[in-house]
């Protein structure tokens, strides 16, 4: 079989679908990456894939660019005399498909990782831009093989809208996690002490937060639930994440820098400062599956996160950490406090984030049930031309 994997960056399809295309190669399969050429492109070589290049500008809302995107992946893809396409993000998407349909590949398949930001606030523009979004995923859905989701709410709301039928979705819950990488026995105790005395947090308590700086990933509540628990002089709020130049969303580096929280911007450590922290928070307002909350788990941390799309996925109330109701920093205070004083339950809600972590995110798990799916989707494909 030869599959194409289809997305708008190549570092997205480098970070998260490479154990799928090297799984793919191990079984006989030819596996090419169809992305813009990034940092990553000519990486893709060294474990037999060969990439190709498309142009799109990510940003562009512009009619005549976007039917050029269009035709630049079909003439990228055109060529390969595909089997099947797999295509990622909302642009490559729908471009994809069409393009796809145009090149007459025969199985096509659409990952759906989280609706986005236009659904979070019931603004006007919002509500237009949802409107547009569920037409376009209408059309294309009903061309595509088969539709992934990293969720079970994002569909069931598409399902209820009529843009997608029952029999064309298809959950797999996250792109995964190496849990054998994120493993709390595979960081030694030297290097987590000599962090800790990097960052002057060695006798501290330290909730972690990683995410980039947008109001959408709950910094302002972050930063009040900090404010709101500054009387425990053992504790230390840590945020590792940089603002977003130019996104409306984001939060200022005034802001950032001042109040109870420790700001690290960008860091590339995550996997040591994951290991250092004794809680860690996400008070998101909407995810996909959120990748460090799985870090999280899969490093044994206690979670405290929000009752929302995509991060209750991840947390069991109670189990591995605590939900709360999205943009309440009392509630979320209230809970970071409680695992504060009571040592022995975040050691108990860590070790269970660990078992979940392993049992249902682990990255060879994801990849089994995507194997899975193209060999059905292949299958069905074959008797349907019987």
């Amino acid at each position: 079989m030869t599959i194409a994997f289809l997305s708008h960056l190549d570092l997205n399809l480098y970070l998260f679908r490479l154990p799928i295309m090297q799984a793919l190669i191990a079984n006989g399969h030819t596996v090419y990456a169809v992305c813009p050429r990034g940092d990553k492109f000519d990486l893709f070589a060294d474990y037999g894939i060969e990439a190709i290049e498309y142009k799109i500008e990510r940003s562009s809302l512009n009619p005549l660019k976007e039917l050029k995107a269009m035709y630049n992946i079909y003439r990228a893809i055109k060529p390969l005399k595909l089997d099947m396409l797999h295509t990622f993000t909302a642009k490559p998407n729908i471009y994809g498909t069409i393009a796809g349909k145009m090149a007459k590949v025969p199985i096509i398949i659409n990952l759906v990782e989280g609706l986005g930001s236009f659904y979070i606030d019931d603004t006007r523009k919002n509500m237009m831009v949802r409107g547009v979004i569920e037409k376009l995923y209408k059309f294309v859905f009903s061309l595509s093989d088969g539709v992934v989701f990293v969720n079970s709410d994002d569909p069931q709301y598409l399902k209820s809208k009529g843009v997608i039928q029952k029999e064309k979705i298809k959950i797999i819950k996250s792109v995964g996690i190496d849990t054998q990488e994120f493993d709390p026995q595979k960081i030694e105790a030297k290097d987590l002490e000599a962090l800790r005395e990097a960052l002057n947090v060695k006798d501290k308590i330290v909730v972690l937060m990683v995410a980039r700086a947008i109001w959408h990933k709950g910094i302002r509540e972050f930063y009040e639930a900090s404010k709101l628990l500054s009387f425990h002089k053992n504790v230390q709020f840590v945020l590792v994440g940089d603002i977003d130049e130019g996104n409306p969303s984001s939060a200022s580096r005034d802001f950032l820098e001042r109040g109870e929280v420790m700001w690290l911007g960008h860091r590339d450590d995550i996997l040591a400062l994951t290991a250092l922290c004794d809680i860690y928070v996400l008070p998101s307002y909407r995810e996909g599956v959120p990748r460090t909350l799985l870090e999280a788990s899969s490093m044994a941390k206690p979670i405290v996160t929000t009752n929302t799309v995509g991060c209750k996925e991840v947390v069991k109330d109670g189990y591995n950490g605590f939900l709360c109701p999205i943009k309440e920093s009392a509630t979320l205070a209230e809970k970071i406090e409680r695992l504060v004083k009571e040592e022995n339950t975040r050691k108990i809600m860590g070790k269970h984030g660990r078992i979940l972590a392993v049992k249902e995110f682990d990255i060879q798990n994801i990849v089994q049930q995507y194997i899975a799916l193209y060999n059905q989707l292949k299958e069905k494909r074959t008797n349907a031309t019987l």
